[in-house]
């Protein structure tokens, strides 16, 4: 019951500002613990095995926490799972750069640029268009299916690891010269621990929009992605909606020359398939409801 009604919760409240403006959201708090041993571990020699120790460290302290909160009862383990999940926010921050890209190509650069973390200065309107379906795909798989998964594989202590795990890749898992090294466990261990949720959000996708006979292509196109789980929900959005997503961008000032997901697509979408894009989040999450509920009452 208690995941049941933390997605219903979610769904309908989302991060209600009132209350996060008044105390830290569990994400910044889990932010500041990364940010403190980044600070404090992330110096001098050893910087991979210094940054492996800090991994199994705050997995650990999230381990615990879950397990700690899951004594409270269904109604905190409920409330947890609420603000632990990312759907409504998801899909009101996707939504909002359909709505920006309505009042002008500025306003939807700077929409995205909340989601993404790439240059957008420079972005056309199919490139603003393309950032937030890939972000939708993605976030769907890491922010929400993801987190479901780890809860039913491991209740809150499997949600907490991953979010901790999840948060500390968003931060130093980069390939800078900073966190290559000291974030090397970070990034890895996300990896592990999306691999089967970012499959099972193409699966999801794919199956939603009758894309099985496309299966193929979507494999092919995962694996010429960039990351080894991000390209398995974007190449099935991709399919779904008709459009290229991925390809070419820029970061830091550098253009980069990625691979097309599904270069044959509409390269140059725009408001209706980012409006597309977030009713396929919805509709996914509805499966992932229905599978909550039917594990609650068998």
């Amino acid at each position: 019951m208690s995941l049941v009604l933390g997605l219903i919760l979610d769904a309908l409240f989302g991060e209600p500002r009132a209350v996060w403006d008044r105390v830290p959201h569990p994400a910044v708090l889990m932010g500041r613990a990364v940010g403190w041993c980044d600070a404090r571990f992330n110096r001098g020699e050893a910087r991979r095995a210094r940054g492996v120790a800090v991994m199994v460290a705050l997995g650990l302290g999230g381990w615990w926490l879950g397990a700690v909160l899951q004594t409270l009862g269904g109604l905190v383990e409920a409330l947890v799972i609420a603000v632990l999940m990312a759907q409504r926010s998801l899909v009101d921050h996707v939504r909002a750069v359909a709505d920006g890209l309505r009042l002008s190509l500025s306003e939807g650069r700077r929409a995205v640029a909340m989601i993404v973390g790439r240059d957008t200065a420079a972005m056309n309107e199919g490139a603003v268009a393309r950032s937030a379906i890939e972000s939708a795909a993605e976030n769907f798989s890491d922010g929400v299916l993801a987190p479901v998964f780890w809860y039913l594989v491991a209740g809150l202590p499997g949600l907490l690891l991953y979010k901790m795990t999840n948060t500390a890749d968003s931060m130093i898992g980069h390939r800078t010269a900073r966190h290559e090294t000291f974030g090397w466990a970070a990034a890895r261990f996300d990896d592990v621990l999306n691999l089967i949720p970012a499959r099972l959000a193409a699966l999801l996708i794919a199956g939603l929009y009758g894309q099985w006979g496309a299966w193929r292509d979507i494999v092919a196109d995962a694996r010429r992605h960039r990351s080894p789980n991000a390209g398995w929900p974007e190449a099935a959005m991709a399919r779904a909606l008709g459009v290229a997503l991925s390809g070419p961008r820029s970061y830091g000032g550098e253009m980069r020359a990625f691979a097309w997901v599904n270069g044959g697509g509409l390269r140059d979408p725009g408001v209706p398939e980012i409006e597309a894009a977030a009713m396929a989040l919805w509709r996914a999450w509805a499966v992932v409801l229905g599978i909550a509920v039917v594990v609650w009452v068998s």
